[in-house]
């Protein structure tokens, strides 16, 4: 298990060194360069110049890589133009990724617990209205784009039943004492029971918007997991020893089906981590897709570098989790 985690840490940092060069590649390939990029194509050349000796682009290229290196290592990526003008791009980062952390959890936490025991039963039930219903409602889950779900459960429970709040991550001007950053969190910590049960308010409707399509893949891989473990030889040798129902669904199949479930969260949850632009924007929620949609509009690069930057690597060590865990469920992996 040493060896294997080893090895996939020693991949990790390999692959967060390529996404340091690509970031630095892209940065150098922005029209006009950064400089042109931070202070626009109507900068004095003094200003130019001036900038360029700050940044160090009067360097050879892989001294201006290694210090590229360098401040990323610091956190130094400079100060927002766009999104919170005259702010560490690092705060800007930090202050929306809980809220990110937040919605992903809840968004994952919708796909897991009805995904997983709906695609089991849906398995144990094939052909039945179960497995049929089930299967509409996951093609329904991929087929309609997020934004137009968001849409229409906003409009649906917010607008017309008021059930829900409509945006926001909490009501303005709500008491409410700041600990983590992670709002329901933050209540149950400090027993500021309203703060909290008003956050987990702001969360429902996003978290379903944002859910459908990883409940909708959770589904569908439980489903042919469990129907394809379940007609296997060692599941055939534990009915005929006369093993129970129970054991034989925890031990041999769910424990089987559980493998290619794992893969398929680790990947939905990195990608919900690199920032949910579309699901943040309708809901207006404050996160890290947010803040990427507004710095693109106005090109604010210190936060892009920060935000594309942060989201690959979040993602990189989920799935690098994720390799971890599934060599806890099947040691045979580990000593491949």
């Amino acid at each position: 298990m040493l060896r294997y985690t080893v090895r996939r840490v020693g991949q990790l940092i390999l692959v967060l060194v390529v996404l340091s060069l690509l970031l630095f590649v892209w940065l150098r390939s922005l029209p006009g360069g950064p400089v042109s990029a931070i202070l626009g194509d109507r900068a004095t050349a003094d200003k130019r110049r001036e900038l360029e000796a700050v940044l160090g682009l009067d360097q050879p290229v892989f001294v201006q890589y290694f210090k590229f290196v360098g401040r990323v290592v610091q956190g130094n990526f400079g100060t927002s133009t766009g999104v919170a003008p005259g702010t560490s791009a690092v705060d800007v980062f930090t202050a929306r990724f809980a809220a990110t952390i937040e919605l992903a959890i809840g968004a994952m936490l919708f796909a897991l617990i009805l995904g997983v025991p709906l695609g089991y039963l849906a398995a144990r039930r094939r052909g039945g209205p179960l497995d049929t219903g089930g299967v509409i409602v996951s093609l329904i889950g991929i087929a309609v784009p997020v934004f137009f779900l968001a849409f229409l459960l906003k409009f649906v429970f917010a607008v017309k039943l008021g059930w829900l709040p409509p945006s926001g991550r909490q009501t303005p001007g709500i008491d409410a004492t700041r600990v983590t950053g992670f709002f329901v969190l933050d209540g149950l910590l400090t027993r500021e029971w309203d703060a909290s049960w008003d956050a987990l308010k702001h969360l429902i409707l996003p978290s379903i918007a944002l859910g459908t399509i990883p409940f909708a893949v959770i589904f569908r891989i439980t489903r042919s997991s469990v129907m394809e473990v379940q007609t296997e030889d060692f599941v055939r040798t534990a009915q005929a020893k006369g093993l129970t129902n129970a054991t034989i669904r925890d031990r041999h199949i769910l424990r089987n089906a559980m493998l290619p479930v794992i893969t398929v969260t680790g990947l939905q949850t990195g990608a919900l981590l690199a920032g949910a632009v579309l699901t943040e924007k309708v809901f207006a929620y404050p996160g890290i897709g947010e803040a990427l949609s507004i710095s693109f509009t106005k090109k604010d690069f210190p936060v892009l570098q920060v935000v594309i930057l942060a989201a690959a690597a979040a993602f990189v060590i989920v799935n690098t989790i994720v390799d971890l865990l599934y060599a806890v469920v099947d040691p045979r992996i580990r000593v491949r």
